[in-house]
């Protein structure tokens, strides 16, 4: 049974480098054996198929994360914010085990498979709730809205941008490395942009020009 384990673990780990080097199309189940020093017919036994062994690397790479992101449950919202925005851009740039899951994403996101959505959103349901729970908070809501949701989906693919920039264009563009000082600069400058927004859209004021502005349409 150790072994049985060791055998399956060895090939999880084998498959989640090369699934995160060549995404899934590239990927083959040959060389992820080579890499794991195991058989073909070993994939087949402990995982039925690629595209299982795909689904199971993800929910594996995904455990290698924070489940959610480290925030002080005392702080504001405000405050924990900018600590969820902090965390979620260092993890997009962390090298190792996460890194793999990055760059998995990544593959994902440039070549989808339609293999991972029920998956992926039941993983990444702790986080976004959090993330919501944090907006609407802020926004003062009792209930998460289109408003909040709209909000979330600022947040997170302003921290995207570590994801959809290669590195080195995204130093290109900034004029400096992408050393940590430079991370946390970016996350702070997200954070605070975000908290800007945020409240904009709360305001009276806003509101009411948008649904003028609507009726010029």
């Amino acid at each position: 049974m150790a072994k049985g384990k060791d055998t399956r673990q060895r090939i999880l780990e084998a498959a989640l480098e090369v699934f995160a080097q060549r995404g899934y199309e590239g990927a083959t189940v040959a060389e992820i054996c080579k890499h794991a020093g195991a058989n073909v017919a070993a994939v087949n036994y402990y995982f039925g198929d690629k595209a299982s062994l795909y689904r199971e690397v993800w929910a594996y790479a995904y455990s290698l994360c924070p489940a959610v992101p480290s925030v002080d449950p005392e702080a504001p919202p405000e405050e924990q914010l900018r600590q969820f925005v902090k965390a979620t851009i260092m993890n997009f740039h962390q090298k190792g085990p996460q890194g793999h899951f990055t760059r998995l994403y990544l593959m994902e996101f440039i070549n989808p498979t339609g293999l991972i959505q029920p998956i992926w959103n039941e993983l990444a349901k702790p986080k976004r709730d959090m993330l919501l729970d944090i907006i609407r908070r802020i926004m003062g809501k009792d209930r998460v809205d289109e408003q909040v949701i709209f909000s979330e989906l600022s947040v997170i693919n302003q921290c995207r941008v570590l994801l959809t920039i290669r590195p080195v264009d995204l130093e290109y563009l900034l004029g400096q490395c992408l050393d940590r000082e430079v991370l946390e600069e970016l996350a702070d400058h997200i954070a605070e942009f975000s908290l800007g927004g945020i409240r904009a859209v709360c305001r009276p004021t806003f509101a009411a020009s948008q649904r003028g502005n609507r009726g010029w349409g």
